[in-house]
């Protein structure tokens, strides 16, 4: 199974904490990647040392759930967010066939892991999720909806986009309960380019 869901995970347990940072409408690029994106403005980037706190309470809960100890290789690459109902992150980690396995039947699994995950945090909640393929720039990307319908009648709309790039797998996760920050990172990421 993918060690990069963890990351992903501690976007939900932000939803009760405060993270520092500073305001931005910069565009952004990714060397290792080559991909450019326009950061939505009013965005504010979290700051390195906080999200790596919060991202130890994702790999616990991860555990807990699978009863499987998570290898935490994954590197931020940016965290962005307007308040804390409405992130903006983005990855990366090693991945080989040749030891990991399948990638395609990874992200399966990983999408089960993180049903079973919200499911057993968030036990009075309903959740629907839809794995599908979508084109970002030319490139196909797995991507993997959830959305979660809490008990105060907030919904929380969760998107993990992932491709592998030779040996390292690259992530996008939006979440939100603002349709309207939603729509924003959406546009940013659909929007974003990645060198030929």
């Amino acid at each position: 199974m993918s060690r990069n869901i963890y990351a992903f995970l501690a976007i939900i347990l932000l939803l009760l904490q405060n993270c520092s940072g500073q305001k931005t409408d910069t565009k952004f690029y990714d060397k290792d990647f080559k991909w450019s994106i326009q950061i939505p403005k009013d965005f504010t980037k979290v700051s390195a040392k906080e999200w790596a706190e919060k991202q130890q309470k994702g790999e616990n809960a991860l555990e807990e759930t699978t009863g499987e100890e998570v290898i935490n290789e994954a590197k931020t690459i940016f965290v962005f967010k307007t308040d804390d109902m409405n992130y903006f992150e983005a990855n990366y980690q090693p991945f080989d066939i040749n030891i990991d396995g399948d990638y395609r039947e990874n992200n399966r699994n990983v999408n089960h892991a993180l049903y079973q995950t919200f499911r057993d945090n968030m036990p009075n909640a309903r959740i629907d999720t839809l794995s599908s393929t979508e084109k970002i720039d030319s490139l196909f990307f797995y991507k993997y909806e959830t959305k979660i319908y809490l008990p105060n009648n907030q919904i929380l709309d969760i998107i993990m986009y992932s491709k592998l790039f030779d040996k390292k797998e690259f992530t996008v996760n939006i979440m939100f309960t603002d349709p309207k920050c939603g729509k924003e990172m959406i546009d940013a990421w659909k929007n974003s380019k990645f060198e030929k």
